[in-house]
């Protein structure tokens, strides 16, 4: 590069703080703006009286190839989730559990009534075959078929998709049918296998406070409360300090914001979706969302789920409870003050009931999964609704997805869209990007 080029990261979600980064690391002149008053996009974290609210049921998978790259996982002080899950329905709870990981629990393994012998033993021909696979083969192109069928074909039984894999994966891709991608069932289960479910001590929002601080350690300027209104590229000719003496062409990028314009020599919109199309015309860029309604609910303190730090499923198909419960506190006690304990429970789609409808109901399935305890002093404390958590992702969406240089001229895509909906798409779209405009610029 002849001079250093300046470059705008629109946007301060996990794609775009990753950008910023690496492009500030690689030599550029770096803005990112961000249209909250704080970044993290969807990955944010609420305190208030003592508790911690992460937007929306979120954890970190920490085998994630691009969260080992990007973030100090021992700085996070992550707490992890125990292996398994607790299948809950009215007067039932059971616990499935990983053998390989608490070998102590091998007998609750075997003889879990919800999941076959032949299941079990699926899961673990399962496991083996991906645990050799490299995380990149799980988006390769060609056939693909919905987790649902990619299941049945293996010869899961019905139980287990119904009392499992049904309000499990309902969790991850907020599709209880199981109709997405098995891309996205292989990659996720390997990463279950292959490392922890955690999330940081200080909440969900502790990992983008930390990118941005890797960002501007590098020297990239964050400026939030600016929300940009137009990106339009063009070509400079014979003007301005971009243009030599010969009058040769430089491609610049005009944006326009809320409270003012920049001039750079390139743009990264790492927005939401629908924003991203807004400003580039790209398609398809996927715009439809699947929605979620999460709900935090305090007890008093030491009278939690007792579910071992595990997940508990709902796995009763008639319920109009939540699809997941979580026991927030037991897994960090520092989303918690000390007097209580916090639980929350996440309901898939929109809902038309009220905050307090749905709290009624998250208690009613409580009452009739764990009979022999009262739940007195049931709170509700905070509610997110979400309309866009994720964007749908069924059989061979992949394949259709944008790529970071499709936009016209020196503006670039990044964000989870164009790799697949999930931290690792996030922040490895943001490399990716990074690194397409480094290589072009340097041209």
């Amino acid at each position: 590069m002849q001079s250093t080029p300046r470059v705008l990261v629109v946007g301060g979600g996990l794609a775009g703080l990753v950008a910023a980064r690496h492009l500030a690391g690689g030599g550029a002149d770096v803005t990112l703006t961000e249209r909250r008053p704080s970044v993290g996009g969807r990955v944010r974290t609420t305190t208030r009286d003592g508790f911690r609210f992460d937007y929306g049921f979120q954890v970190l998978f920490t085998a994630y190839p691009a969260v080992r790259r990007e973030l100090d996982l021992e700085a996070l002080d992550l707490r992890p989730f125990a292996p398994g899950a607790t299948i809950a329905r009215a007067g039932h709870r059971s616990r499935l559990v990983d053998p390989l990981r608490a070998p102590r629990e091998l007998p609750a393994a075997l003889f879990n009534p919800d999941v076959t012998l032949g299941d079990k033993l699926r899961v673990a021909t399962l496991r083996w075959t991906l645990r050799n696979r490299a995380f990149d083969e799980r988006f390769e192109s060609g056939h693909d078929a919905s987790i649902d069928a990619f299941l049945r074909e293996r010869g899961f039984s019905d139980r287990f998709l119904e009392r499992f894999a049904g309000p499990f994966y309902g969790g991850i891709t907020l599709d209880r049918s199981l109709s997405t991608s098995k891309r996205i069932f292989e990659y996720t289960f390997k990463a279950l296998a292959a490392g922890e479910t955690a999330v940081p001590a200080e909440g969900m929002g502790a990992i983008p406070i930390q990118l941005a601080d890797f960002a501007e350690a590098e020297g990239a300027t964050i400026e939030s409360g600016v929300e940009v209104e137009s990106v339009s590229a063009d070509v400079v000719s014979g003007s301005g300090t971009d243009a030599d003496s010969s009058g040769s062409t430089d491609a610049r990028v005009a944006v326009e914001t809320d409270g003012g314009s920049y001039d750079a020599d390139a743009v990264v919109v790492a927005t939401d979706p629908r924003t991203a199309r807004s400003l580039t015309g790209v398609d398809p860029t996927p715009t439809n969302g699947r929605a979620c309604v999460t709900q935090y609910y305090s007890l008093p303190a030491d009278t939690g789920i007792e579910s071992g730090k595990r997940i508990v499923l709902n796995a009763d198909l008639d319920s109009e409870g939540p699809n997941h419960v979580v026991p927030t506190s037991d897994i960090a006690p520092e989303y918690a003050p000390e007097e209580a304990t916090l639980i929350s429970a996440t309901y898939l789609g929109d809902r038309e009931e009220t905050d307090e409808e749905l709290a009624a109901a998250t208690r009613e399935s409580l009452e009739s999964w764990y009979p022999e305890r009262a739940f007195d002093g049931f709170s509700l404390e905070h509610t997110d609704r979400i309309p866009f958590a994720q964007f749908a992702q069924p059989p061979g969406v992949h394949d259709e997805l944008p790529d970071v240089r499709d936009p016209d001229g020196p503006v670039y895509l990044a964000g989870d869209y164009t790799r697949w909906s999930s931290i690792q798409g996030a922040m490895e779209s943001g490399r990716q990007a990074a690194g397409a405009v480094l290589e072009d610029l340097s041209r």
